[in-house]
């Protein structure tokens, strides 16, 4: 297990990053041998797994088992829920979400990709680019994951061949054409055998990149927020109960976007009071400045209703401020969406109702198609959704916020998250 002193661990830097792939491509074995190569698994959990594998009556040590779970996941040998698994490097600490292949568990993988800042998808040398490819990347593209990383993996049973490699980078780089990917890298791998997982292959001297783990530390991040629009939902009004501390009132949160600092002229929404930033105050004490992903409280200099769900903006740099709202929608109900259907809405902190007024089209994430004669949405379907809110609400395009671009829809009766949604 890999040791770090209290101090430099809570200092450096957090990677989150996701898995997808098709149903056998090898995600939870590439996870295990990421966990089991950087020394990051207990010697209780190894030895539970070797128990395991030998019990399975595999040749190899089960590196699967490290994050399959469930007891259905290890008896299948597929993943069905969301595995979250943490370790650290000298370089890094990482919070990886291994999620499902399978069709059916799509809301599984946008859960689980949807506060990524990197993602893997596993494509199996032998098959090459498949629908399920194309699937996870559009979803990839559509959760707005600012960094793909394309693992070739089972290279060791194409013999390890450039020309397979070359072939499937060339195919699926035609295919990226046509989505909005910022960021793509290769690596061929061979996840049972380690080949460039963490050590690099002896096996593919051709191949001059990074490994897998070179990649996941050194893939820049620090821009991946937005620090141009600054957006700071409100949580909580502090107003502490001891007479030494009573004139104050503090506005407490996550910065969701931009850069406040003290002095600066802000505007509350949805009032569109002004205001200076007088403090920006933390735990350990105050700052000149906040940003993404700070948890701060401001004070203001005036003393101005603010409550919770109301949002800290600056004048020169304004959301849109609507009650109409055009979002691409990922279902996580098995009871079908309902035009007309009221809803709640979560957005940042703030929480409205809402009526579903159109369903435009659906898409098959397979080819890309828009589906408009059949504009039924059930579980796992995508669509493109109007919705019109009892209040307005304070958002930027999700493609420039992910924070303050995306609300989920709750079920008024039974309280269940059903939705979630990408605003255009």
């Amino acid at each position: 297990m890999t040791q770090f002193s209290n101090n430099s661990y809570l200092d450096m830097e957090l990677l989150r990053f996701s898995t997808a792939g098709s149903v056998d491509d090898g995600k939870s074995t590439l996870i295990g041998r990421l966990l089991y190569d950087s020394k990051s698994i207990f010697e209780d959990q190894l030895e539970a797994v070797k128990r395991a594998s030998i019990k399975k009556g595999t040749e190899h040590l089960n590196l699967a088992l490290f994050t399959d779970g469930l007891r259905a996941e290890r008896e299948q040998g597929i993943t069905i829920d969301v595995a979250y698994r943490y370790f650290a490097t000298p370089k890094r600490k990482f919070i990886i979400a291994d999620t499902p292949g399978h069709i059916q568990y799509t809301r599984n993988m946008v859960t689980g990709a949807s506060t990524a800042n990197a993602g893997l998808v596993l494509i199996d040398a032998r098959n090459g680019i498949t629908e399920q490819t194309c699937r996870h990347s559009y979803i990839s593209s559509l959760l707005k994951i600012p960094h793909l990383i394309f693992c070739i993996n089972k290279m060791d049973l194409v013999n390890y061949s450039e020309e397979v490699y070359k072939q499937i980078t060339e195919t699926f780089t035609v295919f990226a054409e046509k989505l909005d990917l910022r960021d793509i890298r290769f690596v061929p791998i061979s996840a049972l055998f380690g080949d460039n997982v963490v050590d690099r292959s002896t096996n593919m001297p051709w191949y001059t990149g990074g490994t897998l783990l070179e990649e996941l530390e050194t893939v820049e991040i620090d821009h991946d927020n937005d620090f141009t629009s600054p957006r700071f939902p409100v949580q909580y009004v502090i107003r502490p109960e001891s007479t030494e501390y009573h004139d104050y009132r503090g506005y407490a949160g996550r910065v969701a976007g931009g850069v406040f600092a003290k002095g600066d002229q802000v505007t509350v929404l949805p009032s569109g009071l002004t205001s200076t930033i007088k403090t920006i105050d933390t735990y350990t004490g105050e700052l000149d400045e906040a940003y993404p992903p700070l948890s701060v409280t401001i004070q203001l200099t005036d003393d101005i209703d603010i409550s919770r769900g109301d949002m800290i903006v600056k004048a020169d740099n304004m959301p849109r401020v609507t009650q109409d709202l055009e979002v691409m929608m990922c279902w996580m109900n098995a009871r079908p969406l309902q035009l007309n259907g009221k809803y709640i809405v979560k957005h940042t902190t703030r929480e409205v109702r809402c009526v579903v007024k159109e369903i435009q089209y659906k898409v098959n994430v397979n080819n890309l198609e828009q589906i408009t004669d059949d504009t039924t949405v059930r579980l796992n379907d995508i669509a493109r959704v109007v919705i019109r809110c009892t209040k307005p609400l304070f958002v930027d395009s999700y493609k420039q916020n992910r924070i303050t671009g995306a609300l989920i829809l709750i079920d008024e009766g039974t309280n269940e998250t059903v939705g979630v949604a990408m605003v255009e």
